[in-house]
């Protein structure tokens, strides 16, 4: 404060010895001075008077208009310079909730690239309750407990291959310890180590989702209609191994050995024509019947069906018919009483060898001969989803 009021009165007695002079053209053009004048009119001054005493003629710096600008502008850099040297705000800086909310709703493709960014993200995008939302989404309707199996299986024979390599590695250590320095194996030994942390882990959910889709594992399914729709596979399904296309998004099948014949491959089935196993029973055993009871006329069933008994099974549409002494009026039909069970296939025309068979409902067991095939266990579907499939795929025309 007394360093200003010091100022103000030097100037004043200054300004009262020199002579009048009358303001330059550019003083109208300067209504009012700013603070930059007054702040170096000050300090000029004063080091003025403190180096060349009182005899110096004082001639305060007026500042023009472009170096207004120029201040203006210099002063407007350093902000913005000031503002680039904050520290941006990162994804993990958000909410846990927050960023789960956000990497639940991304695609597999998406949530897979997030895993490359960085080592935080990769173990979250890693998550099995992330993964299992895409694979119920997109391969729960083809994948069941016999597929799971399978890549438990392919998990365990990968594990006791990499232990195998591991302990060939570990001798071939112990080796080339004897010449080499130890604190240089130890570094390769480390580095082997690490990579095999950052590995995805096999029984990941991720892991399996990307094997599926890459098409590197074969899983089991079924097939309705194999072979394109062969006249002798019409409403039918059979066991298959299957590997998933991504080019095309479609599969290749490839059937087990029929007697005689070598491995059948279909290519292209799309996924309208496969379905998981609905029972767990391998296609070459008996299914065993536990619905014979209940069969009554116009319940919808599958049953086992092979050509001789080399053959694996497959299953075949049908629906549970009236016996011949019955009318067909539900007011009087018996037939739910009786010991034998009437399966009908409608597909096929009347006459036909393959229209109609009987079979026991106390004791059944696999019937037939290899004229007309053997006839296996029995299914009821009790699901409309399941009826509604075999409608979908029903010949235009009536078989012979």
């Amino acid at each position: 404060m007394l360093l200003y009021l010091l100022i103000t009165c030097l100037s004043f007695l200054f300004f009262k010895t020199l002579p009048l002079k009358p303001l330059p053209p550019w003083a109208s053009e300067t209504p009012l001075l700013s603070l930059f004048f007054w702040k170096d009119f000050s300090f000029f001054a004063l080091s003025k008077f403190t180096k060349q005493g009182l005899s110096i003629v004082f001639r305060p710096r007026i500042p023009s208009r472009m170096s207004l600008v120029r201040r203006t502008l210099s002063l407007s850099s350093s902000k913005v310079e000031n503002v680039d040297d904050t520290p941006e705000m990162s994804v993990l800086d958000l909410p846990e909730l927050v960023l789960e909310c956000i990497l639940d709703k991304l695609p597999p493709d998406a949530l897979f690239r997030m895993t490359g960014v960085c080592s935080s993200l990769r173990e979250r995008c890693r998550s099995d309750h992330l993964w299992e939302k895409h694979m119920k989404m997109k391969w729960g309707r083809v994948i069941g407990p016999a597929a799971y199996r399978e890549w438990q299986w392919h998990i365990a024979s990968k594990t006791d291959l990499i232990d195998v390599k591991q302990g060939k590695q570990k001798g071939l250590m112990r080796i080339l310890s004897l010449g080499w320095p130890f604190s240089w194996i130890r570094s390769k030994v480390d580095d082997h180590g690490s990579k095999q942390r950052s590995s995805l882990p096999a029984d990941s959910i991720m892991s399996w989702y990307l094997a599926l889709e890459t098409g590197r594992f074969w899983f089991p399914a079924q097939v309705y209609n194999r072979e394109n729709g062969h006249v002798g596979f019409v409403l039918s399904c059979y066991d298959a191994e299957l590997s998933y296309d991504p080019c095309t998004d479609t599969f290749q099948a490839r059937y087990p050995p029929h007697g005689r014949r070598a491995v059948a491959i279909e290519k292209g089935v799309s996924w309208e024509r496969l379905r998981a196993p609905p029972v767990d029973t391998p296609p070459h055993d008996l299914h065993v019947s536990d619905c014979l009871n209940e069969l009554r006329p116009g319940d919808h069933i599958e049953i086992q069906w092979r050509r001789n008994k080399e053959f694996p099974y497959g299953w075949w549409y049908g629906v549970v018919g009236h016996l011949e002494s019955c009318d067909g009026n539900e007011n009087y039909c018996l037939c739910h009483n009786s010991g034998t069970v009437v399966l009908e296939f409608n597909q096929y025309t009347h006459g036909s060898r393959w229209r109609c068979t009987n079979i026991s409902r106390r004791d059944h067991r696999e019937e037939g001969n290899e004229a007309d095939g053997f006839y296996g266990g029995i299914r009821k579907l009790r699901s409309k989803q399941e009826i509604s499939m075999w409608k979908l795929i029903w010949p235009t025309q009536v078989l012979e």
